[in-house]
């Protein structure tokens, strides 16, 4: 039976990995629809290849020139932010692979799990913004929500092993980005150029950026606790350079199992679309002999200060993870930008925790009203000076 498929953000490199996936593992697997927000001619050269029945371009100023490029073609163009959540409910769709980066795809993801799609997820925000209300829509809608994230997938195929009341512990791990080993002194200065200089992964800036401040590794934290239904302090990070040990679960009887593999996002996204079988495909197989050894040390919490807030944040619960992720978006924005330095981005994320006042229950609309006050938050301390 074939496996109908909706990549939501088709043009990043989570997108277009997850093209060169479906490429290698043939007609059982179609794409029914495609998404970008800017990137007009990539999208148009991918709807020219893959055929889709639809297309949405989520900028609604680029769509009448993403319309003149797929004039000759037979796919449907939609528009709008509103056009990814019309595209995750089709009919047509089985797998809803979501690759936005930021909040922007959450009302689409909720949209998919309320529909009993199959939610392939690659992004953090939508289980660190809304976890609980995801696993509870996903879990009364019987959606599968399958990650894509390399650490996430590598704990979820290291559970098959046991039952979840067998797991002891989960363990991410993480490259330590560009300045692991370094001082909060020495990477007080450091420049937009070294914290774009990831020494594994080759990733968009704004995750490239994360890893630098370890602010990745807090969101998956936070990711982790929900989609496997763990409490926080069952869940460790541990530094490994090498990127080959993807991520770990301790089961109660002192077992450790491992996913292993090489730093190539195709290998994930490729079990999350195939799942539950394992088929051969393009991710490059590893050859343990040839790396030598592998190395674990534990992270330093002082330096990278985004690891204690993520665990301050999921203990908090309610609203915090929300104000945590988009007051993160929004100086990593301003970074990117040259407006601020690299050690304000976490400062302005402590600020906006400090001043936030936690709501509880949230359902869509309360958590995108949470998210537009952090972004805001982090213009007000701009304008102010005070960062």
């Amino acid at each position: 039976m074939s496996k109908r498929i909706a990549i939501l953000g088709s043009t990043g490199s989570i997108g277009k990995n997850a093209l060169r996936v479906i490429d290698a593992l043939g007609s059982d697997y179609e794409v029914v629809a495609l998404t970008a927000h800017n990137s007009v001619e990539l999208l148009a050269e991918q709807v020219k290849r893959y055929k889709p029945s639809f297309a949405a371009i989520t900028n609604p100023g680029a769509a009448a020139s993403f319309a003149d490029l797929v004039s000759g073609t037979s796919v449907k163009v939609l528009s709008g932010a509103e056009s990814m959540v019309a595209l995750a409910c089709l009919d047509e769709v089985d797998i809803v692979l979501t690759a936005v980066v930021g909040a922007a795809g959450l009302p689409a993801v909720l949209a998919a799990a309320e529909k009993g799609k199959t939610l392939a997820i690659a992004n953090k925000e939508p289980l660190v913004i809304a976890g609980e209300l995801l696993m509870k829509t996903a879990k009364e809608n019987n959606a599968a929500v399958l990650p894509i994230d390399s650490e996430h997938s590598a704990i979820f195929q290291s559970m098959q092993a046991g039952r979840s009341d067998e797991v002891r512990k989960i363990i991410l791990t993480t490259s330590g980005g560009p300045f692991r080993g370094m001082r909060a002194d020495q990477i007080a200065d450091v420049s937009l150029e070294q914290a774009l200089s990831h020494p594994v992964w080759n990733m968009g800036p704004k995750i490239t950026v994360d890893s630098a401040t370890m602010m990745n590794k807090a969101l998956e934290i936070i990711e982790a606790r929900w989609l496997f239904d763990v409490s926080v302090d069952d869940v460790e990070v541990l530094v490994h350079p090498e990127s080959i040990v993807h991520s770990l679960v301790e089961f109660v009887d002192g077992s450790v199992l491992a996913q292993l593999g090489t730093p190539d996002m195709c290998l994930p996204i490729q079990y999350a679309l195939t799942y539950p079988e394992r088929v051969a495909g393009i991710a490059e197989h590893l050859q343990l002999a040839e790396m030598g050894k592998l190395t674990f040390e534990k992270p330093d919490f002082e330096t990278f200060r985004s690891l204690q807030l993520a665990y301050q944040v999921a203990k908090t619960g309610g609203s915090a993870s929300v104000v945590f992720n988009a007051a993160n978006e929004a100086a990593v924005g301003y970074f990117l930008a040259g407006r601020i330095k690299f050690v304000n981005i976490v400062e302005l994320i402590e600020d906006c925790l400090n001043k936030h006042e936690i709501v509880a229950a949230l359902d869509l609309p309360a958590l995108l009203e949470v998210d537009k006050w952090a972004r805001k938050e982090v213009d007000r301390c701009l304008n102010r000076k005070v960062c």
